[in-house]
């Protein structure tokens, strides 16, 4: 009888050995599995919050489809996404047009490229203290960026506006030492910083991106860029890559991605003008 009992309880234990050991394998499916996303490719991109990080998160779930975590790295100037993404702490960024790129190229020595042009970002002469350009007064104080070729891009819009005239021929590289006729005062600063600045100002040339986030709308410009005019092309923002790097797999997944239907859709329903899909 004991030798029976003995027996038994050695056949319970090697069953429950068994079982435990089964069940082991079974709890290290989750592990397994979260193993396998975390080889999931990660694309830091480097992006001002509107409308570029917004365009961006459309993307998102599209790209995670295709195995890519896109990390959206948010900045508020136009200086640290080129120098970031020269360092490699960026795959990539999105907030410039190629004339910007170019000039940083040129001033810092690096050798950044592009994969496309998504959308153009009509530049306007806003101002909360006057209804229309005649308003102006002799020697009011107007804002513009003070990088060069959004300052020279701006220069064109307040000629445009007939508040000042260039010298012949400079185009987009005017600065203010081309002004050779004006009625008013032009103050150069940061691009960020004109939205906020307006209420000190008479008015300010405001790059696109930034008057949207300050909730200015196209309508609300006294003179803007025509959306169907060569500004359109040449003022295009791109994404911008790494020399060499255009041909990443999923760099390449990414500028399909940022040229679909559907972004082109939410361009256009969102921003309603303020932001112009090129594709």
């Amino acid at each position: 009888m004991k030798k029976r009992l003995v027996l038994l309880f050695a056949t319970l234990l090697t069953l429950s050995l068994v079982v435990a050991g089964c069940g082991g394998k079974q709890e290290e499916t989750p592990k397994q599995e979260a193993a396998s996303e975390s080889k999931a490719t990660v694309l830091k991109v480097g992006a001002t919050p509107v409308p570029h990080g917004d365009i961006l998160k459309v993307v998102k779930p599209v790209l995670e489809k295709e195995g890519i975590q896109l990390d959206i790295v948010e900045f508020n100037d136009y200086v640290q996404p080129n120098l970031a993404l020269n360092d490699k702490q960026l795959d990539a960024n999105y907030f410039q047009h190629l004339p910007y790129l170019e000039q940083f190229n040129q001033d810092k020595g690096l050798e950044l490229t592009y994969t496309a042009k998504i959308h153009f970002e009509p530049m306007g002469l806003y101002s909360k203290k006057v209804q229309a350009v005649a308003d102006f007064k002799e020697g009011d104080k107007i804002g513009i960026p003070n990088d060069p070729t959004n300052g020279g891009r701006a220069l064109v819009v307040l000629e445009k506006a007939g508040l000042l005239k260039l010298k012949e021929g400079v185009g987009i590289k005017a600065t203010v030492r081309d002004i050779v006729e004006k009625k008013v005062e032009v103050v150069e600063l940061e691009a960020a910083q004109l939205p906020r600045s307006i209420e000190d100002l008479a008015g300010a040339v405001i790059n696109g991106n930034f008057a949207t986030q300050a909730n200015f709308t196209p309508t609300d410009a006294l003179v803007a860029e025509d959306a169907q005019s060569e500004a359109a092309d040449t003022y295009g923002n791109i994404l911008a890559v790494r020399k060499g790097d255009e041909n990443r797999e999923e760099i390449k997944k990414l500028t399909e991605a940022l040229q679909t239907p559907e972004v082109k859709k939410f361009i256009e329903d969102t921003y309603k003008g303020a932001v112009v899909p090129l594709f």
